[in-house]
C-alpha cells in the first residue's frame, strides 16, 4: 500500500472521488454533475468545488464513486466590465499568446521571445500614438488651432485665447490617462493566488515599468519634435536626448535574451527598468513644462508637425519585426517536420500577425472616426497618411482572408468528404434500410470536424498577407498619397480610394461593435458564452510574458486550487479520478505535473474531447509537446484514458489516432493504450422502442454515456487495485 494511503477495515463503496472539470463553455455545476441540486464544498463564487445533494437518504452513484465538480468559468470573466475589456486588451492578449506558441528549442525560442516582446512594446507605442493623434493632432492642433471643427465638448471653450503649447501640454494628459486605464484593466484579478502556477509576477513588473516608460517617452518625443520644428532650444535638445535614451534602454532590456527572465539578472533588470521609468516620469513633467511655457510662435501646418513621420516609423518598425519573426519561424520549420497539416511552431508568427493587424486597424480607425466626427480632416489636412494606408491594408486583409477562406473550404471539401466516407464505411459497414439520410448526416459531421486540421494552413496563409501591411507601411513612410498613387498606377478616378477608406473604417468599427456586443452577450447568454467566450478563456490561460497590460492568467489560481483539492481528497479517500473535458483536460494535466509524489499513486486521469494532442501540442509545441504529455502519463502510472470522437472538431487523440485502417499501437508503449476512439453515433437505428436514432455527440461532454461510465469503472478499478497493492 502506498505511503499515506488510508487504512480501511473493509472495502467502501464510495472510496473513489470522481472530480470533473468542465471546458471553456463555463457550464453550471448542475449540468456538469447531471444533478438538480448541488452544494458548494470549497472555493468561492469565481471558482469552487461542488457536490450533488442527495435527494433521498442513501442515494449513491451506481458506479460507486463520489461525484464532485470544479467550476472555474467565472475566473477569466466574472463581470461585464472585465468581459468588455476584451475589446481594448485583445491585441495585447494575442501578442502575449504568441510568445507561448514559439517553436521548441532553446535558441529559436529565445529569438522568438525577444521579437514577440519587441512587437508587444510597439503595440503600446502605437496605442499611445493613436490616443495622441486624437488629443494632440486632431483636437489641440487642428480643431482648436483652426477653429473649424464641430465642438461637442464644452471644455474646449476654456482653451480659447491660449497659446498652442499650453493646449498641447494640457491635452497630453489624455494619452497619459489612457495608459493608466490600460494598466487598471490589465491588473484586475478576483483573488491573488497563494502559490501561483506561473512565477512571472516579477517579470510582469519589469515589463510594466518598461512599457510605461516607453509610452511616456513616445509622447515626449512627439511633443518635442513638434516644438523643435520652430527651432530647437537647449531644453528641447536635452529632453529629446533623454527621451531617446529611455527608448534605447527599454529596447535593450527586451532585446537581450533572458535578461528579464533570469534569476541571476532579474534584480539588476528590475532596478534598471524601475530607474528608467522614474527618468521617464521626470522627463515627461519637464517636457510638459517646457512646451507649455515656450512662448515662441509655432509653424503653420495642417497637422501636428512630425506626427505623420513618427507614426509611419512606428508602423514600419512593427511590420519589419513581424517579417523577421515570420522568416525566423519559417526557417526553423523548414528544418523540421513539414508534413503536418497544422504546422508546429508557426503559431507565434501567425498570432503576432493577427495582433498587429487588429492593433493597427483599431488605432487607425480611432483616429479616422474621431476626425470624421469632429470634422477635423476637411480642406488640406486629411487623415495622417500612415493611418490611411493602415485602414486600406486592413480592408485588403479582410477581403483577401474571406476569399482565401472560401477557396480553402472549397478545395478541402473533396479530401475531407473522402476521408469521412471511409470512416463511416468502417463504422457502419451494413447500415439498416432507410438510414441513408442518417449516414449522410454523420459523414457531413465528420467532414466538418476534419476542417480543423486545415485551419493551420489557412492561418499561415492569412498571416503571409502581412506583406501587404509592410508595403503600405513603406508607402506611408515615403509620403505617397493613396488617392494619387492609385490614379497614377491603376487609373482610378479621384475619390475612389476615399470609398475604400470609408468601407475599411466602417468594417473596423463593425468589428469593434461585434466584440462589444459579443462581450455583453457572452456574460449574459449561455450560447454566446460557449462560443464567443472561447477566445477570452483560451487567451487568458497563458501568463503575461510579453505584454504587461494583457489580462492576468486564471491558471495561476485554477491549477493550484486543483492541486490543493486533489491532495486533500487523496488524503481522505483511496483514490481521485480526474475527469477533464476539453480545456479542462489541460488544467488537469498541469495539475498532475504539480502533484506531490505521495499523491500521484492515488490519482487517475480521464480526458474526453481533449485538444491536448490535436491542437495544443501543435499550437504550443514548446510547452505541451509529446514529451510533456508522456511525463503526465508516467507520473500517474499510465492510469489514463482519453476518449475521442471523429465528429469532434476540437478534441481528438493524444498519442495515437486509432482511426479505421491505422496500424495498431506498439504493445510495449503504454501511451498507445491511452486513446480510445468512440463511434459517434453509437448506431444509426433507433435503440429498442425509441423512434429516433442516437444523437451525434460531437464535442459534447457525455459524462452519462455508457462508454464514459465504462471508462470511469475501469479507472476506478485500477485505483482500487493500486491501493490494495
Amino acid at each position: 500500500m502506498p505511503e499515506g494511503s488510508p487504512r480501511r477495515a473493509g472495502p467502501e463503496r464510495h472510496d473513489i472521488v470522481e472530480l470533473r472539470v468542465h471546458g471553456v463553455s463555463g457550464a453550471r455545476p448542475e449540468r456538469v454533475l447531471y444533478r438538480t441540486h448541488v452544494r458548494q464544498v470549497a472555493g468561492d463564487r469565481s471558482g469552487g468545488f461542488h457536490r450533488p445533494v442527495p435527494e433521498q437518504p442513501g442515494d449513491a452513484d451506481p458506479d460507486g464513486v463520489t461525484l464532485e465538480a470544479y467550476r472555474w468559468g467565472d475566473l477569466p470573466s466574472g463581470t461585464v466590465g472585465r468581459t468588455l475589456s476584451l475589446v481594448f486588451l485583445l491585441p495585447f492578449m494575442l501578442s502575449n499568446v504568441a510568445v507561448w506558441m514559439r517553436p521548441a528549442g532553446r535558441r529559436i525560442g529565445s529569438g522568438v521571445t525577444v521579437l514577440c516582446r519587441l512587437l508587444a512594446l510597439n503595440l503600446t507605442a502605437l496605442y499611445v500614438l493613436s490616443m495622441a493623434g486624437v488629443a494632440l493632432d486632431l483636437i489641440a492642433w487642428r480643431c482648436l488651432g483652426a477653429a473649424r471643427c464641430a465642438d461637442p465638448f464644452t471644455m474646449t471653450a476654456e482653451f480659447d485665447g491660449r497659446q498652442m503649447g499650453q493646449r498641447l501640454a494640457v491635452l497630453a494628459l489624455l494619452p497619459v490617462a489612457a495608459v493608466v486605464l490600460l494598466r487598471l484593466l490589465g491588473n484586475r484579478r478576483p483573488r491573488p493566488p497563494r502559490h501561483p502556477l506561473w512565477a512571472v509576477e516579477p517579470l510582469v513588473g519589469r515589463l510594466r515599468a518598461i512599457h510605461v516608460a516607453v509610452a511616456l517617452a513616445v509622447l515626449d518625443v512627439m511633443l518635442l519634435a513638434a516644438r523643435s520644428t520652430g527651432g530647437r532650444t537647449a531644453w528641447t535638445t536635452i529632453l529629446l536626448a533623454l527621451s531617446g535614451a529611455v527608448l534605447v534602454t527599454c529596447v535593450g532590456l527586451l532585446a537581450v535574451p533572458g535578461l528579464l527572465d533570469g534569476a541571476a539578472t532579474g534584480r539588476g533588470a528590475t532596478r534598471t527598468a524601475g530607474t528608467t521609468r522614474a527618468v521617464a516620469y521626470a522627463v515627461s513633467v519637464a517636457t510638459l513644462a517646457v512646451v507649455a511655457m515656450d512662448g515662441r510662435d509655432w509653424p503653420s501646418s495642417p497637422g501636428l508637425p512630425g506626427y505623420d513621420q513618427i507614426v509611419g516609423t512606428a508602423m514600419f518598425g512593427q511590420m519589419s519585426l513581424l517579417v523577421v519573426l515570420s522568416v525566423l519561424v519559417l526557417w526553423h520549420h523548414g528544418r523540421g517536420d513539414r508534413r503536418s497539416p497544422l504546422p508546429r511552431g508557426l503559431g507565434a508568427a501567425v498570432m503576432a500577425a493577427i495582433a498587429v493587424g487588429l492593433a493597427g486597424a483599431f488605432s487607425a480607425d480611432l483616429v479616422y472616426q474621431s476626425g470624421q466626427l469632429l470634422g477635423g480632416y476637411q480642406g488640406d489636412g486629411g487623415p495622417p497618411l500612415p493611418y490611411q494606408w493602415t485602414i486600406l491594408a486592413f480592408f485588403l486583409h479582410v477581403t483577401a482572408g474571406v476569399v482565401l477562406g472560401g477557396a480553402m473550404t472549397f478545395t478541402s471539401r473533396r479530401p475531407r468528404w473522402q476521408a469521412a466516407r471511409t470512416i463511416t464505411a468502417g463504422d457502419f459497414p451494413a447500415p439498416p434500410p432507410g438510414a441513408a439520410e442518417e449516414l449522410r448526416t454523420v459523414t457531413r459531421a465528420i467532414a466538418r470536424a476534419r476542417f480543423t486540421e486545415w485551419l493551420g494552413m489557412l492561418a499561415v496563409a492569412y498571416a503571409a498577407l502581412a506583406a501587404i501591411g509592410l508595403t503600405t507601411g513603406v508607402l506611408g513612410l515615403a509620403g505617397f498619397e493613396p488617392d494619387e498613387l492609385a490614379g497614377r498606377l491603376f487609373g482610378l478616378p479621384a475619390g475612389s480610394v476615399g470609398v475604400g477608406l470609408a468601407v475599411g473604417s466602417y468594417l473596423t468599427a463593425s468589428v469593434v461593435l461585434a466584440l462589444l456586443l459579443g462581450g455583453i452577450l457572452a456574460y449574459r447568454t449561455a450560447w454566446f458564452r460557449r462560443h464567443v467566450g472561447i477566445l477570452w478563456d483560451l487567451g487568458t490561460f497563458w501568463p503575461r510574458a510579453a505584454h504587461p497590460f494583457a489580462p492576468p492568467s486564471y491558471a495561476d489560481r485554477a491549477v493550484p486550487e486543483l492541486v490543493d483539492r486533489i491532495t486533500e481528497l487523496a488524503g481522505r479517500h483511496a483514490g481521485v479520478l480526474l475527469c477533464g473535458h476539453s480545456h479542462g483536460s489541460a488544467l488537469l494535466a498541469l495539475a498532475v505535473l504539480r502533484l506531490p509524489p505521495e499523491v500521484r499513486p492515488r490519482v487517475a486521469l480521464l480526458t474526453y474531447g481533449s485538444p491536448l494532442g490535436r491542437l495544443y501540442g501543435r499550437l504550443f509545441p514548446a510547452y505541451l509537446n509529446d514529451e510533456v504529455l508522456r511525463e503526465v502519463g508516467e507520473r500517474i502510472g499510465w492510469r489514463w484514458l482519453n476518449l475521442w470522437r471523429e465528429t469532434d472538431p476540437v478534441g481528438g487523440w493524444i498519442f495515437a489516432p486509432h482511426r479505421p485502417g491505422d496500424p495498431p499501437p506498439d504493445a510495449d508503449d503504454p501511451a498507445g493504450r491511452v486513446d480510445r476512439r468512440l463511434r459517434d453515433p453509437r448506431d444509426l437505428a433507433p435503440p429498442g422502442s425509441e423512434r429516433r436514432p442516437p444523437l451525434l455527440r460531437g464535442h459534447q461532454p457525455g459524462e452519462s454515456d455508457p462508454e464514459f461510465r465504462a471508462a470511469v469503472r475501469e479507472l476506478a478499478g485500477r485505483l482500487r487495485d493500486q491501493g490494495r497493492a
